[in-house]
């Protein structure tokens, strides 16, 4: 089976083509430019991840943006926004502190990606 990919590694946006056996496993992978090409695609196509961005409100209903520090599985990427949608955190926070440990339990915390004071 072929599965055809867009790359989103970089802004090249290489067309991929995956080949993929009869178990899912991926054979082989054309179109690449790079090696961060075929690396995208076995991932999407085995395990796909997700950085999920949004926003968090402080106590005081200010909004402060934040990110999980990893890519989380994408299944899970519904669940870790319904986690931080009710979280009201105290003010000031610095970028790069952890607001949120462990959204809905993928092992990921979710950090601010500005300073509010």
């Amino acid at each position: 089976m072929i599965k055809e990919l867009t790359c989103i590694c970089c802004p090249m946006g290489c067309a991929l083509k995956a080949e993929l056996d009869d178990k899912g496993q991926v054979i082989s992978v054309s179109g690449n430019t790079c090696i961060r090409g075929e690396n995208y695609a076995r991932s999407e196509l085995t395990a796909p991840v997700r950085t999920v961005t949004t926003t968090v409100l402080s106590k005081d209903e200010k909004p402060i943006p934040v990110k999980t520090k990893e890519p989380v599985p994408k299944e899970k990427i519904f669940e870790v926004v319904e986690d931080i949608k009710f979280q009201r955190i105290d003010l000031p926070v610095k970028m790069g502190d952890v607001v949120v440990k462990n959204a809905a339990d993928t092992g990921i915390d979710i950090v601010a990606t500005r300073s509010v004071d």
